[in-house]
């Protein structure tokens, strides 16, 4: 479980200074902002999507180390998939976070994605991880609302 905590610090750490994809998408067909009242994060996620494929996508905002690593990650995991691969993922990140008997389980099909099965030791940050995550959602759904996890 050691091994698994400097993991999840070492990858959470290296996204918040170097995230990835951390851009304004001047081409997005589809955006969504989101906001954590609770920890102040807030997002801005753009999503290119043609053919039902996110072709590019881009993040801007501010927030915690969590919310920033969990954004970058995403939007890593998600460039290239069908929306209903992007839906999958998300179930899955989010059943990995958020269901009972689940501590040590990773879904198959998460990879790097699995860094964040330590944020169910502090269930006050589950909410960080998952903001870039329903604000994607809205983003496909074309949902004008802003997300909010309150």
């Amino acid at each position: 479980m050691s091994d698994l905590r400097e993991l999840y610090q070492e990858v959470i750490l290296d996204h918040n200074r170097k995230p990835r994809n951390f851009r304004a998408l001047p081409g997005a067909n589809r955006t969504a902002a989101g906001h954590n009242p609770l920890c102040g994060d807030q997002i801005t996620l753009y999503l290119d999507v043609a053919d039902g494929v996110i072709r590019d996508v881009g993040f801007q905002g501010t927030g915690c180390a969590i919310s920033r690593a969990a954004a970058s990650l995403m939007t890593a995991s998600i460039q290239g998939r069908t929306e209903a691969e992007a839906e999958a993922l998300f179930a899955g990140f989010h059943r990995m976070l958020t269901e009972d008997g689940t501590e040590t389980a990773v879904p198959s099909g998460l990879g790097k994605l699995g860094v964040f099965a330590g944020v169910r030791e502090f269930p006050i940050r589950i909410k960080c991880a998952t903001l870039p995550w329903h604000t994607m959602h809205a983003a496909l759904a074309r949902t004008p609302a802003a997300v909010s996890t309150e």
